[in-house]
């Protein structure tokens, strides 16, 4: 769960950091640069802390609440619908994924 999980939010803040110009500059909502900006770097920087204690038991609530965040970006930029959403489903097969690897059962014997 550490790796997938965390790899997950890493990259998904990489991505939070460079949709702040598109939000800022072409956004479907006139958002401030200073609002979009800051907004967007603690989004991205709750993406990175989390990604740290991806396995503590209240990571994953607080990631599922950090994806409806990502998500919802898509108001100010409506390509976010479609990257958040992706994200999303990515977090939650990295919980799938990384609960049946933690617990030792065999994620290929299930299929075959």
């Amino acid at each position: 769960m550490r790796v997938l999980g965390a790899s997950v939010l890493a990259l998904e803040a990489i991505v939070v950091i460079l949709a702040i110009p598109v939000v800022v500059v072409v956004g479907t909502i006139n958002v401030t640069p200073a609002v979009g900006i800051t907004a967007g770097v603690l989004l991205a920087l709750a993406l990175v802390v989390l990604a740290r204690y991806v396995t503590r038991p209240w990571a994953i609530p607080v990631g599922w609440i950090l994806q409806v965040l990502v998500v919802a970006t898509g108001f100010l930029a409506p390509a976010m619908f479609i990257v958040g959403g992706t994200f999303a489903v990515l977090w939650g097969v990295a919980i799938k994924l990384g609960r049946q690897v933690d617990s030792g059962s065999d994620p290929d014997a299930a299929a075959g």
